[in-house]
């Protein structure tokens, strides 16, 4: 990792990201105005451990979708490595590609769109095993079948449409399909941001369960800090296309040490009284910078309420401050205190 070491040195991973890049260039309005280049991610380092589930969060634009969509290849990767199951995925093609893809599914946000209207539920769940060859098609069917009942759906309602169901059905349906191949690493991407708040939480509890069941790995992007919080073993903070902060989720929640971290935690409500301020909530000034032109230095500094000169000149290395606890601030010492709660004492 760019800057420090990653947490939980000698873990079994499945996964293991190192300095991913991935920039979008933009086309040229005219002969008179360059294209330009959106750092959608710039640089980001993580490794996720079997069996557990690794989440990024951070507000929109921040890049925490790009980059679990090119943890799949479905989107070029510009630089960097990614290894699943110790094999380069960036270096993959063709059927090897197509091989590696039954290792890693994807559960998407909206349950809604990401069903074909056209297909029953039963053949939108078969789907993936038809196209990577999975099976006989009698296994194909018994697959289709035990998969219903471990996502919590009738046996009959395998031939009815999606518009059918209800939304948290559909995403039941969505996780079904992402489990037909038997993969190890599933991406949830904002799998419950579409769903009421009772519905979420039926099917958070439908991820772990079937985490257990199958001993499923979890990559999860999420916005929502209360989600990540109780589904999450370790987090990652992104912010403008970077990580800025990593750690276990009870390190993260207990004392987050960059600000912008800070600023989540304190949008969910069981961690407000640790962050300060009058209603316990803080409120960041602004918006994040282009990521066509990003600033020098710090990219939160702009917005950051304790930003010295030096955060906007010199860019802060992402560097280990206490076992498994990864941040990039200058503000940060090395005796783990943040700015915004010097009077916290050492770690």
């Amino acid at each position: 990792m760019t800057g420090g070491k990653s947490p939980g040195n000698g873990a079994d991973y499945l996964l293991e990201v190192q300095d991913l890049k991935v920039h979008f260039r933009l086309p040229r309005r005219n002969v008179l105005t360059p294209g330009g280049t959106v750092h959608a991610v710039d640089g980001i380092s993580y490794r996720v451990r079997r069996g557990s589930t690794f989440g990024i969060v951070g507000e929109s634009g921040s890049g925490k979708t790009t980059a679990a969509l090119a943890a799949m290849r479905l989107v070029p990767v510009t630089d960097g490595s990614i290894r699943l199951d110790g094999v380069e995925m960036t270096v993959l093609g063709g059927d090897a590609l197509r091989e590696m893809r039954r290792k890693i599914q994807i559960v998407f946000q909206d349950p809604y769109s990401s069903l074909n209207p056209r297909m029953r539920a039963g053949a939108i769940v078969r789907e993936p095993m038809d196209l990577m060859d999975v099976g006989d098609p009698a296994e194909r069917d018994l697959r289709v079948a035990e998969l219903f009942d471990r996502v919590g759906l009738r046996p009959e309602q395998a031939a009815l449409f999606p518009h059918q169901f209800s939304g948290g059905q559909r995403q039941r349906i969505g996780v079904a399909r992402a489990l037909a191949t038997q993969p190890e690493l599933i991406v949830c991407d904002e799998p419950v941001s579409a769903l009421d708040v009772a519905i979420q939480a039926q099917i958070l509890n439908l991820l772990r369960e079937l985490q257990e069941g199958f001993g499923l790995t979890y990559l999860f992007i999420s916005h929502d800090l209360g989600v990540v919080q109780y589904i999450c073993d370790d987090i990652a903070v992104m912010y403008l296309g970077e990580i800025v902060e990593q750690s276990d989720r009870v390190s993260l929640f207990t004392l987050p040490l960059h600000p912008y971290t800070w600023a989540l935690v304190s949008a969910v409500p069981s961690a407000r009284r640790r962050t300060g301020g009058r209603d316990g909530r803080v409120r960041l000034q602004g918006d994040p910078p282009n990521p066509i032109d990003p600033p020098p230095g710090c990219r939160f500094a702009p917005r950051c309420p304790f930003a010295v000169d030096r955060c906007h000149r010199e860019k802060p290395a992402l560097r280990e401050v206490r076992a498994g606890h990864l941040v990039s601030c200058h503000l940060v010492g090395d005796d783990c205190v943040p700015p915004h709660a010097a009077a916290a004492g050492a770690c």
